[in-house]
């Protein structure tokens, strides 16, 4: 697959493109494995994780938290964004200055300046887990990117164009791989395919996704 892929080294990351405006940031947060777990439990703590039902009444093979001002939700009343956690009743736990920061670093070392998550999604993938192809589309402002952070297990990112029907490409992510996509890019397909049996310190045999948007 390396055929696919326009490598650019850029000090101790390996910046990959994958489509135009969409790139891998390799190993970028490798070694940011310990205060991320922490955070990460912290959140559970306030927000556990939980398999969503989707508009068709399908239950979620990967289960969800989140932080910030919005959390992301569905159920038979369809995908939207509210500030209100609908298991605790509560808001969402603040967004903490560790992944806003990590957020911003992010989507400004793919080239995306300004960037000011107020969501940030955090999914749970098991053994066998998916996540289907589908639109980031329920945001209020397309021009900000999708930063989607990978921890743990590794994981096949599935990577499409602006219709469902087009091509996808497979994209191997491994423990501290970021993914950031925008511009043209913003609102192409795309998914992850079942996860396959693994282990790695940083959860056991679950791969963790961390996804930062602008929803509001």
């Amino acid at each position: 697959m390396d055929d696919l892929f326009d490598f650019i080294n850029n000090g101790e990351t390996w910046v990959e493109s994958i489509s135009d405006d969409a790139v891998v940031l390799r190993q970028f947060l490798s070694n940011r494995s310990a205060e991320l777990s922490a955070t990460i439990k912290d959140i559970e703590q306030q927000a556990p994780f939980r398999h969503m039902k989707t508009a068709g009444g399908f239950t979620m093979s990967a289960a969800i938290t989140g932080c910030g001002d919005y959390g992301w939700i569905s159920d038979r009343r369809g995908y939207r964004y509210s500030k209100v956690d609908p298991i605790t009743e509560q808001p969402w736990p603040e967004m903490p200055k560790l992944l806003f920061d990590i957020g911003q670093q992010c989507a400004l070392e793919a080239g995306y300046k300004d960037f000011k998550p107020d969501a940030c999604l955090i999914n749970r993938y098991a053994p066998k887990s998916k996540m289907s192809l589908h639109q980031d589309k329920d945001e209020k402002d397309f021009t900000a990117p999708i930063v989607s952070v990978s921890l743990g297990v590794p994981a096949t990112f599935l990577f499409g164009g602006a219709q469902r029907s087009d091509k996808t490409i497979k994209v191997p992510v491994s423990h501290g791989d970021v993914v950031v996509w925008g511009g043209e890019s913003r609102l192409f397909f795309h998914g992850v395919s079942p996860i396959k049996p693994s282990y790695h310190p940083f959860w056991g045999d679950n791969r963790i996704n961390i996804t930062f948007r602008t929803a509001g």
